[in-house]
């Protein structure tokens, strides 16, 4: 038992420590503009990272499908397969962001037709779009890059580079903002000018850990580069079309709350940043579940996997309570600290209660994501994702008409925690890959 817990404390701190920095510089973005003394600007730093969100969230396998597919290439010693799915996921990533700045206006324009901003808001928006889209490379690269070192059991590289990247964001944004007047150019630009020095950071240490990889059963013939990328692309299909109904559920949540008008959005927009810090401190667990599930996956160690599923569901229980009383007794702090807009907070008060039940609601899922990932055992977090979207619709488009804005967030908890009911249903009635490392 202690030998696990340190297997998975040393990876997950350090993965929390860079999760916990990833929505502090989304709230240092949203603390700046939110005391710029106009609540437009809030929305549309909401709108804006949204419509990143969206995008990057698409091809968010680029992390996941790495880190699962190099923790089990270094579990059964193939170090080989480990330089090539490098290889593989930085050449996709970068195809694809290259993609992403050649077509960068028909994104915004399809990304704000489905959005639907207030008016006050769009011009803001379309500001804050066109000086990020130029940090897409920077952020497809370490999507790679952080899914690689993951797989080699590595959290600690990521923690810098996370730790590096929100400080020069918050200087930078600061300096910027308060002190050339740019407003929200100079938050745009800050979170650009973070995402390339946290690329350049990554590739520095990659070069580092390159050295202690080594290309070994040199004898055996390669596989070739278009059937590794066929291969790539064909593992991670299930993650690619599992992202699709996160987008859509998250980008519904946001559109709806937008046309509900500029204050309840910035009131959405506060709640879910307590949604983030959540998420992002159990994905420091999931992380440790991807790397050491497929470590364990990689050298068929049934037996230590087993305990480590166990391990890990009794901690994110923990931690999941934690959040609570958290959420419980200091949500109101919280948004304060978020913003000196007292509509806004007065705005979303009424709503809180909902954040509170968001880390209970949310464990299981979060934690089996982790699993799966790691076993690159995709099939169960596709069909739980689809049916839990299926239940946020439904519940949402029911309720609306009487319960409004109540009815967002009574079909976000439920989409959350039907994700880990199904999950855990398919883990036990479904003859995969998962369960009979279970049993």
């Amino acid at each position: 038992m202690r030998d696990i817990d340190k297997q998975i404390f040393g990876l997950a701190i350090p993965a929390v420590v860079t999760n916990i920095t990833v929505p502090l510089l989304g709230m240092a973005d949203l603390a700046i503009v939110g005391h710029m003394g106009n609540a437009v600007y809030i929305g549309a730093v909401a709108v804006g990272s949204m419509m990143f969100n969206v995008i990057y969230w698409i091809f968010g396998f680029l992390r996941m499908g790495t880190s699962g597919l190099t923790a089990q290439a270094l579990g059964a010693n193939d170090h080989r397969q480990v330089r090539h799915l490098l290889r593989q996921s930085i050449t996709a990533a970068l195809i694809i962001a290259t993609l992403m700045i050649v077509c960068q206006r028909a994104i915004f324009h399809a990304t704000t037709l489905i959005m639907q901003p207030d008016d006050t808001v769009s011009a803001t928006v379309d500001t804050y779009f066109s000086i990020c889209v130029w940090g897409a490379p920077a952020v497809m690269g370490l999507y790679s890059l952080t899914g690689w070192f993951i797989g080699m059991q590595n959290t600690r590289i990521p923690m810098y580079v996370s730790i590096a990247q929100n400080i020069t964001n918050l200087l930078v944004s600061i300096t910027l903002v308060f002190g050339f007047g740019l407003r929200i150019e100079g938050v745009a630009l800050g979170t650009m000018i973070a995402q390339w020095t946290g690329f350049g950071m990554a590739l520095m240490w990659l070069k580092r850990s390159l050295t202690k990889v080594e290309d070994r059963d040199s004898d055996k013939p390669g596989t070739k580069w278009h059937h590794g990328m066929l291969r790539f692309f064909a593992v991670n299909r299930d993650i690619f079309l599992r992202t699709l109904f996160l987008v859509m559920v998250n980008l519904f949540f946001t559109s709806f709350g937008s046309r509900q008008g500029t204050l309840m959005l910035s009131a959405n927009t506060l709640l879910l940043t307590l949604f983030t810090l959540t998420s992002f401190f159990l994905d420091g667990l999931a992380y440790a579940a991807e790397a050491l599930g497929g470590k364990y996956c990689g050298a068929a160690d049934r037996k230590t996997f087993s305990t480590l599923t166990r391990r890990l569901f009794l901690w994110g229980i923990i931690v999941a309570i934690v959040f609570t009383l958290v959420f419980a007794f200091g949500g109101k702090p919280l948004l304060h600290l978020l913003t000196s807009e007292h509509d806004v907070i007065s705005t979303a008060l009424p709503y809180l209660p909902w954040a509170v039940a968001i880390p209970i609601a949310g464990v299981t899922a979060f934690l089996l994501d982790g699993l799966f990932i790691g076993l690159t055992a995709t099939r169960p977090m596709l069909w739980s994702t689809a049916l839990a979207a299926i239940v946020f619709f439904a519940l949402y488009f029911t309720l609306a008409p009487t319960l409004h804005n109540h009815a967002l967030w009574l079909a976000l908890i439920a989409y959350l925690a039907m994700r880990g009911i199904v999950e855990m249903l398919m883990l036990r009635f479904s003859p995969s890959v998962f369960k009979s490392f279970m049993q």
